[in-house]
């Protein structure tokens, strides 16, 4: 069976957005927040919630939707979350 893969925004305590992806998102947010094998963004403010997630069909699909998002301005990222559509 084939890996089901997520796109993903958090937001931290501090207001900022982060956006990564996944195949499992409870377990990223977990180690977000841990510390352990969290990404370095978190080190200067700790994850507080996610804002919004996304399926896709494989690794790829995610890495170009991650990578669009991460184009994206702060007022964009989240119009995305409220309306769950992606900007062309």
């Amino acid at each position: 069976m084939e890996k089901r893969w997520w796109v993903y925004i958090i937001q931290t305590e501090k207001g900022t957005l982060y956006t990564g992806i996944t195949t499992d998102i409870e377990r990223r947010f977990k180690e977000h927040t841990s510390g352990k094998k969290g990404a370095k963004f978190f080190s200067t403010s700790d994850p507080s919630e996610i804002l919004f997630k996304k399926k896709v069909k494989d690794r790829s699909e995610a890495s170009i939707l991650e990578a669009r998002i991460k184009k994206l301005s702060r007022d964009q990222k989240f119009r995305l979350i409220e309306t769950r559509r992606i900007p062309k």
